[in-house]
């Protein structure tokens, strides 16, 4: 199996449980993982190092990514991308999820191949659900 990084920004800890329930699923299935918040240190190796990244990032504003240390750090890997697979998850208040679809459009034109759509949760998340999405990414 290839080795997996699950990096997220969390403002509620909506988008952290989605995170930690991933990784869950991603250990089931039998995948080495790394959890990492976006603001450590080894992030951005970690995209470098691992075959697989999970990105988790909840809707801002007017539908966008966090725009003090996500997006920087999402801009900053971006065109590392291109040989990765790449799962995308957050979650969100109000809205109807143009961040997701933008940011997929995103993804798409780095290189990466998408798993899936992206997964949304609207507030608090569902555990069974972020860890089926896991699971699923660790065979992909």
């Amino acid at each position: 199996m290839s080795k997996t990084a699950v990096i997220y920004w969390s403002g509620t800890g909506n988008t952290e449980a989605m995170a930690k329930a991933i990784e869950g699923g991603l250990k089931s299935g039998g995948a080495e993982t790394v959890l990492l918040s976006v603001s450590g240190k080894d992030a951005a190796s970690a995209v470098e190092q691992c075959e697989k990244v999970a990105f988790g990032c909840p809707s801002m504003g007017s539908e966008v990514l966090e725009e003090s240390e996500f997006e920087p750090f999402f801009a900053s890997v971006e065109g590392k991308l291109a040989s990765k697979k790449a799962a995308l998850f957050g979650s969100y208040g109000w809205g109807d999820g143009q961040w997701m679809r933008d940011w997929q459009e995103r993804l798409a034109l780095s290189g990466a191949s998408l798993f899936e759509e992206g997964l949304i949760m609207q507030e608090a998340p569902d555990e069974a659900a972020c860890t089926e999405f896991g699971r699923r990414f660790a065979a992909f």
